[in-house]
């Protein structure tokens, strides 16, 4: 069940990011209930959406656009450095903390990019919550993936599941997170790559 609303909730993501990339000053307005007449003399219902949520969602869609764009320099510079396209860094981190660099997930990944602790010691990093250091550890750990298997979606799936998953079902797992977590950061990527 967490699952599948980890997935909606993903879904919802991705709709915000991108409603927000193709019309990014577009503002939804609330319509009061009022009735419409139509041609025929019938009457319609207008749609309607209260203002509380509106601004909710309005908020959320902000947040997200802006935070993803605090790291734009950071995420640029370690792309760069290791050769990593920028929009799959970016959806990497999307996907994994929604921009959130104090983001801890149950299983103990920490930061922006998620790096297990001992991940994050063998990368030499000191503080995975600093962005900086995040951002380029996690960008050299994927690198690492995508140079040993050659493939973004299995590398993307061991970057999730772990290479010693990838190793005992040779390829990307038939688990469904890491199978729905590969697809939402290609779309993510996809839209990130399109601006």
């Amino acid at each position: 069940m967490l699952e599948n609303m980890n997935i909606a909730l993903a879904r919802i993501q991705e709709i915000k990011l991108r409603f927000t990339s193709q019309r990014p000053n577009a503002v939804v307005e609330t319509a009061p209930h009022a009735v419409a007449v139509q041609p025929t003399g019938s009457q319609a219902i207008k749609p309607f959406f209260p203002a509380y949520l509106l601004d909710a969602a309005q908020k959320a869609g902000r947040s997200t656009a802006e935070s993803s764009s605090t790291y734009d320099d950071l995420i640029e510079q370690a792309a760069g450095k290791y050769g990593v396209d920028a929009s799959l860094v970016k959806a990497v981190i999307h996907a994994e903390s929604g921009f959130n660099p104090n983001a801890v997930s149950p299983a103990g990944a920490q930061g922006l990019m998620q790096l297990m602790p001992n991940t994050a010691n063998a990368l030499g990093i000191s503080d995975p919550f600093d962005p900086a250091q995040n951002i380029d550890a996690g960008t050299r750990y994927l690198k690492s993936q995508l140079d040993r298997y050659g493939d973004v979606n299995v590398a993307l799936a061991a970057y999730n599941a772990g290479p010693g998953s990838i190793a005992k079902y040779n390829g990307v797992p038939p688990y469904r997170e890491t199978q729905n977590y590969v697809a939402r950061v290609l779309s993510y990527r996809d839209t990130y790559a399109s601006h």
